[in-house]
């Protein structure tokens, strides 16, 4: 049986670099409908080069984090009603799924899911907590027809 979207979802996208191969906001929306347990989420997202994910990464991760990372996640308010923010990586983003042999748009749906259940207070700090998540982001990603990243 199909997951009920969020009772309520606010999505806003932010694009401070440019690129051909962005997620079409439909599809964002998808992506964090489909990974939002929440019964109300404020969600922004927004996609960055190379210098803001470095400064983003140090700024909030620690001075030994001085370089840009795929996704970050700031969470402001916990399920069930979820808020927060996450930071993408386009260049970070493309050269992993290029790397990696995956179509870029699957490799941008699994960040945005894992994004989102870090938002949720999911976490990969431990095995146990790691094999969670990524159970999690398969089931998510076979909803959405996306290969196990994994």
């Amino acid at each position: 049986m199909a997951k009920p979207k969020p009772k309520s979802l606010s999505l806003t996208v932010q694009y401070a670099c440019n690129d051909g191969a962005l997620p079409s906001r439909p599809k964002l929306r998808r992506w964090v409908g489909v990974a939002c347990d929440a019964e109300a989420a404020i969600i922004t997202l927004r996609f960055v080069d190379t210098e803001e994910g470095r400064v983003l990464n140090r700024e909030y991760r620690g001075k030994d984090k001085d370089y840009a990372t795929n996704v970050l996640s700031f969470p402001y308010e916990p399920p069930p009603h979820v808020s927060g923010d996450l930071v993408l990586c386009v260049p970070v983003v493309l050269n992993e799924a290029i790397a990696q042999g995956k179509p870029a748009e699957a490799h941008f749906a699994h960040l945005v899911v894992h994004g989102m259940l870090h938002l949720q207070g999911y976490d990969h700090q431990t095995d146990v907590e790691a094999n969670l998540m990524e159970t999690r982001e398969r089931e998510i990603l076979a909803r959405l027809g996306i290969a196990d990243p994994y």
